[in-house]
């Protein structure tokens, strides 16, 4: 186990108590809060006088297709509140299924020299799933590498009522062992673009992901979709070995040295040319004249990135898994695990354009060389772009701008309002991770670090009904049925940008400033109740803060991380426990998984945690 300082970002110390129980400030309510702690009744969200009111009396014979996009089918569209309310597809008898082997192999996705990757089905990305908006989705994993326990994630999805098919090793699962097969199954009631990744240390790094595809209806209207458009950094060297060099330099004096290694590579969809011209660009062959939906995902460790077409503006018409009010914008900054589906016309003169890829600076991301891809009209004459950027690329790290919900939300007030006043948000530095007993919860980013243990998860805690839950655990436990607030403040140097990603909830976004300090007496004024942006991955900025707010409507126990991959392996997360008298009995395979990963784990595995587990 590494005990090390991650200066400036999050590690204080590694300090384990098996028999530790939560503390008192760690209970946001219930039977073990703090004295006197009252519960502030969750209200129901609000929808907006304002809401637009496009559908929902169409609703009754809405269909889908080019020409009515907002529309689903069988009284679904895109102005259904989907957190209430889903199509029921299927069942898990015919569950949309797909097979996934894992294996341990070698791969060159740009033309540089092989180096080691974890690929799914051979492949690097992953194969794309594909399913409809309601459908139970039902996934077999098999873990074919020999030296790895490995487990999957499906970033973004609610997983309501599904705790235990979040594939988080270490919280809601143990890892699967070399050899072993397991079954994920769950209802997608949400719909949009999103991935899947192990959660496992840094394995993600090494290849293994892919895209997942929930058809639904959409904001704005669109002829073709042509799917999943993944963009990441890639590193020549093996994930693990990135993450050492990334953690050596953390311990350095404050200044150039202490910057995490630098890509060698951005991947357009798991293709891109190397600096000596090696590899191959990747090309979309489109039509002139025709309407385009693309879905951009960033699945990186590392790099925020900017992305943009020669001579095509962008429709943005959803972030992460929300349908929002179309905009329109010449780039798009995506941080890691951030999501937006785009929409574009071909409307230039039959040729070929760039897509571009750039690592974005402003949120100190560096990658050598950028990403370029081709758009290609039907047509055009065969050969490399010579188009320009459409404009000057924007140069800050600050989410992007205006993301409306389409489905209107007031986030209750009272309650923060009434409440920030108590809270001691300028002991971040000193206080790690804190409540004031009822509904905030104040994150400041210097702290004692979450620490997993793939033997014995949470999940395996709550189904012995054991509440001696380690310190590392890093846990908050939080009562079902409230609104809660966390304020996240970054305090430490160097100061740079975080993208926080929560599981089980999507989250609202109150307010975010950059090198600033939450003051609560001037601060409050400046936060947005009234239809905030809602999403599962928003940028902590440079210096500054980041308030969410979601209710506490999905028991489990569910993970909050900064994505960089770096930050998470050594232990930039939190945990909460929702509703721990109401989370669901596990899968019925869970004790089996964990039997089969202790018999590996305790015999002479090759690889031994030293990280954070996550």
């Amino acid at each position: 186990m590494r005990a090390q300082q991650l200066l400036g970002i999050c590690l204080v110390s590694f300090q384990v108590s098996l028999a530790a129980h939560i503390p008192p400030d760690h209970v946001l309510w219930g039977p073990k809060g703090p004295p006197g702690a009252t519960l502030i009744p969750r209200a129901s969200p609000t929808p907006s006088t304002s809401t637009p009111a496009l559908l929902e009396e169409r609703d009754p014979v809405c269909t889908n297709s080019p020409d009515s996009r907002d529309c689903w089918f069988d009284g679904f569209s895109v102005a259904t509140d989907f957190d209430k309310k889903w199509p029921t597809t299927n069942n898990t008898n015919n569950a949309v299924h797909y097979d996934l082997e894992i294996t341990n192999t070698t791969c060159s996705p740009d033309g540089h020299s092989a180096r080691t990757c974890l690929l799914v089905n051979g492949q690097y990305p992953g194969p794309t799933i594909q399913a409809n908006w309601g459908d139970t989705l039902s996934v077999t994993v098999t873990n074919s590498m020999q030296d790895n326990g490995t487990g999957i994630h499906w970033h973004g999805l609610r997983q309501l009522g599904t705790v235990g098919m979040d594939g988080v090793d270490g919280i809601t699962e143990c890892p699967l062992a070399p050899g072993k097969s397991k079954t994920y199954t769950f209802r997608l009631t949400q719909h949009g673009t999103t991935w899947y990744h192990s959660h496992l240390s840094a394995q993600y790094g090494d290849g293994l992901l892919g895209a997942l595809v929930i058809n639904g209806p959409t904001t704005s209207d669109y002829d073709v979709d042509l799917g999943s458009y993944t963009v990441t950094d890639w590193f020549y060297q093996s994930a693990f070995v990135e993450s050492i060099a990334a953690l050596n330099n953390l311990q350095q004096p404050v200044g150039p040295a202490q910057a995490p290694p630098v890509g060698d590579n951005i991947l357009i969809n798991g293709t891109n040319k190397n600096a000596n011209g090696g590899g191959a660009y990747g090309k979309v062959s489109i039509v002139k004249g025709k309407k385009y939906l693309l879905r951009l995902i960033n699945t990186s460790m590392d790099a925020m990135i900017r992305v943009s077409l020669d001579g095509h503006r962008f429709t943005v018409v959803a972030s992460d898994l929300v349908p929002i009010t179309p905009y329109t914008t010449d780039w798009v900054l995506l941080g890691i695990g951030q999501r937006y589906n785009v929409i574009f016309t071909a409307n230039q003169t039959v040729d070929n354009y760039w897509f571009r890829a750039k690592a974005e600076t402003a949120c100190r991301s560096n990658v050598a060389q950028p990403g370029l891809s081709i758009f290609s009209y039907e047509g055009a004459v065969a050969g490399d772009p010579t188009s320009s950027e459409l404009s000057p690329r924007p140069a800050n790290c600050l989410d992007e701008s205006p993301l409306k919900p389409f489905f209107q939300t007031v986030v209750p007030s009272d309650t923060f309002n009434a409440q920030v006043k108590s809270l001691e948000v300028e002991q971040f530095n000193q206080t790690g991770v804190v409540t004031n007993g009822k509904n905030i919860v104040s994150w400041g980013i210097n702290f004692t670090a979450i620490d997993v243990d793939w033997e014995d998860p949470t999940y395996s805690y709550v189904i012995n009904h054991n509440t001696s839950y380690p310190s590392t655990a890093n846990l908050i436990q939080i009562e079902e049925s409230i609104w809660t607030f966390w304020i996240i403040q970054e305090t430490t140097q160097p100061a740079i940008p975080h993208p926080i990603h929560l599981h089980g909830h999507d989250f609202f976004v109150l307010g975010a400033q950059e090198n600033a300090i939450f003051d609560r007496a001037t601060s409050v004024t400046t936060l947005n109740f009234n239809n905030p942006p809602r999403r599962d991955v928003a940028m902590l900025p440079s210096g500054g803060y980041l308030v969410i707010a979601f209710p506490t409507d999905n028991p489990g126990a569910w993970l909050m991380h900064c994505h960089i991959a770096f930050h998470i392996s050594e232990g930039l997360g939190v945990q909460f426990l929702e509703g721990v008298n109401s989370i669901p009995a596990p899968p019925a395979d869970y004790n089996n998984v964990c039997a089969d990963w202790k018999s590996y784990y305790d015999g002479n595995p090759a690889y031994k945690k030293d990280d954070s587990g996550l």
